[in-house]
């Protein structure tokens, strides 16, 4: 397989666009035995005040097309049980959502988490295998293969393709993952460029008197812009706006230093 790997890292080199790679990490998985293909990046796996972030960005290859609208729009991200059970642990694992067959995301499966079951088993998508990626930085992804119907032997095939799956999957992220830009980094805040400026100094650890006298406005002002930032992002302080900023990659390449 780590043979294939290489080939189909070559492939996804060859691909000059995010959608191609996503294109070419399906044909991969079907022959894997997968039906359909779901892939979700978030900056940062919680907001501030615990709650599962909606990604950034969600790519769908042979998935009911309103499941974008009813995960991201409808927040049904945010009760997904595979997406709980993704942000506690590296290993990939199977899937069902079959209430016969425990897996799992059975701890997960209660009376909230009820309108994804019934959105999945509408659609027909009972079984699967999901790949989490933590990253250093805190930022998040999933790879997910389904297979439509509720077939047993999928279970078998699966757990005999979870590794090699794994690799895959770990592969075509990093390979999507250089694509990426400020849209999908930062698709959920909208900071000003004064905004980001403050926020930047204060990283510094220099309060809003010393950042008034840097960029020559009132102390006032630097007030509120920062309180401003902070409001965008969630954040209850200064200390913890700076820490969101940083987790969604708001400050890099900004020109303000000391």
């Amino acid at each position: 397989m780590l043979e294939e790997i290489g080939a189909i890292a070559e492939r996804f080199s060859a691909r000059k666009t995010l959608d191609d790679r996503i294109d070419e990490a399906f044909r991969a998985m079907r022959l894997m035995g997968f039906e359909a293909l779901i892939y979700d990046y978030t900056p940062t796996p919680c907001d501030v005040g615990g709650r599962v972030e909606i990604p950034s960005l969600l790519k769908l290859r042979n998935v009911a097309g309103d499941m974008h609208d009813y995960w991201c729009n409808r927040e049904y991200f945010r009760i997904d049980p595979v997406q709980r059970l993704a942000m506690q642990t590296s290993v990939p694992f199977f899937w069902n959502y079959d209430p016969d067959v425990e897996t799992r995301i059975s701890r997960f499966m209660t009376d909230e988490t009820k309108p994804v079951s019934d959105f999945l088993r509408e659609h027909d998508m009972l079984a699967g295998v999901t790949v989490p990626v933590h990253m250093p930085r805190g930022d998040y992804a999933t790879v997910t293969g389904v297979r439509y119907g509720a077939r047993r032997e999928f279970r078998r095939d699966a757990m005999q393709v979870l590794a090699d799956f794994g690799l895959l999957a770990q592969v075509f992220h990093e390979a999507a993952y250089e694509l990426f830009d400020d849209t999908v980094f930062n698709a959920r805040v909208r900071l000003t460029e004064r905004e980001r400026e403050c926020l930047a100094y204060s990283s510094y650890g220099l309060s809003a008197k010393e950042i008034s006298r840097i960029i020559d406005r009132s102390v006032p002002t630097v007030v509120m812009h920062l309180n401003s930032a902070a409001r965008k992002l969630g954040a209850k302080n200064r200390t913890q706006a700076v820490v969101r900023a940083t987790q969604c990659r708001l400050l890099e390449g900004t020109p303000y230093k000391l």
